[in-house]
């Protein structure tokens, strides 16, 4: 399989702590449509508790990578989500954040310093309403899953589909 044409589907998140898992459960519908709508050839579903390192390994070499994590923003809107797609340029700052910690941009900027930024990256950020501890996203996040997996599968099928023209 060639850099240009390995697809990363990255859900970031913590599964026990509410809406913090909206990334997860976005790669596990993922997975399970793909029984009737398989994902093209070399697209991986993975998950990654947010460590940034593994994040980096992870995308590294991709042609796409996408990205689905809670974010937070001021003010709130839970179920909002925000889609950044970047190609080998800065990100713009935006009001929300990772859940994680750490930033879009420098998660970003330590990639492409260490040479482990994809061609192409694409993040959902979604807005959570509760990252307390417990299992189950709050009705607004879960409410966006479905379209989250279909907006991801778009992403990934069209990529597919430019590197099949080239």
């Amino acid at each position: 399989m060639s850099v240009a044409s390995r697809i990363m589907v990255i859900g970031v998140g913590n599964e026990f702590r509410h809406d913090d898992g909206v990334g997860r459960a976005v790669t596990a519908r993922l997975a399970e449509r793909a029984a009737d709508r398989p994902l093209p050839p070399g697209a991986v579903l993975e998950n990654c508790e947010g460590d940034p390192a593994r994040l980096l390994g992870l995308w590294e070499n991709a042609g796409l990578a996408v990205v689905i994590d809670a974010a937070h923003a001021e003010p709130p809107h839970p179920g909002r989500v925000h889609r950044l797609a970047l190609e080998d340029t800065r990100p713009a700052r935006t009001s929300t954040t990772s859940s994680h910690g750490l930033g879009l941009g420098e998660a970003v900027e330590l990639s492409r310093v260490l040479g482990r930024l994809p061609s192409r990256l694409v993040v959902y950020a979604v807005e959570g309403a509760d990252r307390s501890l417990g299992r189950g996203l709050s009705a607004p996040v879960a409410a966006r899953v479905d379209e989250l997996a279909r907006a991801v599968e778009e992403d990934v099928v069209r990529h597919a589909a430019s590197e099949e023209r080239t």
